[in-house]
This record gives C-alpha cells, structure tokens and sequence, in this order.
C-alpha cells in the first residue's frame, strides 16, 4: 500500500495493533491515525461515524478486540460475544459506507474446530464443533470474517482477512487471571525465581501443542498480505511449527533461570488438545516467519522486566 494512504490502525494500544504501527512506520507510512478506546468507543456507532468522517481513512487494520486466555473467555463470555461483534460490525460497516479501499480484519486460531486436522487449514472453518472454553471469542471472529467477504461479494469492497496463530511479543498481557499461556509462564516462573519458590503449578497436563508467533513477524505479514491478497477468503498467519506446553514451560523456564519443580494441575482445562497452522499459502506469497520461538522468548523476557514495577 502506498506509504502517504491515512491508515487507521484500530488497536493501536495492544500488542497486535503497537506492532501494526511499528511495522507500518518502518516501511515508511507517513499517515497512521489511531484512538485509544477513551478517545473512540469502537462499540459506539455514533462516535465511529463521526471518526470516520472526520479522518477519512483509506486504509483500515482492524486489530482492536476484547482478548483474554481461557478464565477470562470461560468467565465472561457474554462480554467477549458482544464487544467484540460490536467493534467488528461498527468499523466494517463504516468503512464501507465511507469508502476505505481495504481493510484487513485480524482473526484467530481458535475460529476453527476443536478437533480440526493438523496442520489446519483454511477450509477447516465450520466443519466441527468449535472449542468451548472460548466459543464466544471465536463466534464473534467468524462473523467478522465472513462480513468481510459478505461486503466483498454484496459491494465490491476490498476487505481481506488474516487468521494469526498464538501470539506473543512486547506489550503483551501478563495478567495473573487474564492472560494467555505464555506470558502467563513468564511471569509465574519469574516471580518463582524472585520469591525463591521450589515449585511453580502449571494448569493441565501440558500436553498440548500449540504454535507460537512473533507479533512483529505478524505485523509484517499483515503488511506482505495488503501488498498481495486481494481476494475473499481468510489466510493463516503462523510459523507452521508447534510444541508441547510442558516443552514451552521448560524453555521459559531456562530463559528466566528457574530451577525448581514444575507441578502440573491435571484438574484445570487443557483447552483444544493441538492447534497448528497450515501456513502453506501466505508461504507461496513469499512470506515466512523468521524469528525462533527461543528468540522471541528471551526478548519478551527482557521487555517484561524493563517494565516489571
């Protein structure tokens, strides 16, 4: 997309939409607009009108939702339903009627079946029941998806969207309750090593895989995706690799330097038992990941203790 377009990155404050920004500035973008969610309720339809009108934007990342790991989608699922829908249906619908010329709505993972083939492709959505501790997440991304190709085929409008694996990176949640497993064993097993802990509790058996990304290595196939898909459908976004929870615990563990005993509580949920990626078409768009999930850890380790407090 050409660097002068007014991009409105809608998120700009989380991990995902900070990284869109950062990503968008590198490759030279000279007219990135955003709102914090106290200057632009995006679940308001009046005060998105207003923005959009105002602004004019004509290029749209949609990155803004209501996220959490499984306690928070577990214990508030009417929240995660409804906000979420809200955001979606408000910005597409604005930026259709006021002419964006293309939006990338960001999805998730957890939209597929919970018993989804390995690796996971595309054509998976729909084709099971979905994974119950965050049903009410992944209902609102499917509708969200599937509007976007709705206003595709109804208006002609270029709205496209990508379906991130798990993702981590600077400015990520690490929330005790709230967040998702990574950060959540990065602060678990650093306070271990702080208090002198023996022992660190782990939820589940950790024997499920999950794949991890980057949130820059995201935020650039976003970019590559504007660039280069212009046609309906959803493209997975992921590494096209996956590891064990207790895998991810030992390396987490030695990036921090604990060495205790890990003790896993097979009375709380596993969640979807694998959930890795067919990444083979954003591959054959000439994008692939590129920093290790070692890497990565060992950065958002030292970003977590510059601003631990």
């Amino acid at each position: 997309m050409e660097s002068s377009k007014v991009t409105f990155v809608a998120g700009h404050k989380g991990m995902v939409g900070s990284a869109i920004v950062r990503a968008l500035k590198e490759s030279g973008a000279s007219n990135i607009v955003t709102r914090t969610s106290k200057e632009l309720d995006l679940r308001n339809r009046t005060e998105v009108d207003q923005f959009f009108e105002q602004e004019k934007p004509e290029v749209v990342y949609l990155a803004a939702a209501k996220v959490g790991g499984i306690h928070a989608n577990a214990t508030y699922p009417a929240d995660f339903l409804v906000d979420n829908i809200l955001i979606t249906t408000n910005v597409i619908d604005a930026s259709y009627k006021h002419g964006v010329e293309k939006l990338l709505f960001l999805g998730s993972s957890c939209i597929y079946p919970r018993l989804a083939s390995q690796p996971i492709s595309e054509e998976a959505l729909l084709t099971g029941p979905l994974e119950p501790t965050n049903e009410a997440y992944a209902l609102a991304k499917i509708a969200g998806l599937k509007m976007c190709d709705a206003f595709r085929k109804q208006h002609g409008c270029n709205f496209i969207s990508a379906m991130p694996t798990n993702l981590y990176g600077p400015g990520d949640n690490y929330h005790p309750d709230n967040s998702h497993v990574l950060p959540a064993l990065i602060r678990r097993f650093h306070e271990a090593v702080r208090d002198g802990k023996k022992e660190v509790i782990c939820w589940g058996s950790g024997s499920p895989k999950r794949e991890f990304l980057h949130v820059d290595d995201l935020a650039k196939g976003l970019l590559h995706l504007m660039d280069h898909h212009h046609t309906e459908g959803w493209i997975n976004i992921g590494t096209g690799e996956d590891l064990t929870i207790k895998e991810l615990a030992l390396t987490i563990a030695q990036v921090v330097g604990y060495r205790g005993d890990v003790i896993w509580d097979t009375s709380k949920p596993d969640g979807t038992p694998r959930k890795l990626l067919n990444v083979d078409r954003i591959n054959e768009m000439g994008w692939k990941a590129t920093i290790t999930l070692r890497q990565g850890i060992e950065s958002v380790y030292a970003d977590y203790l510059s601003h631990e407090k």
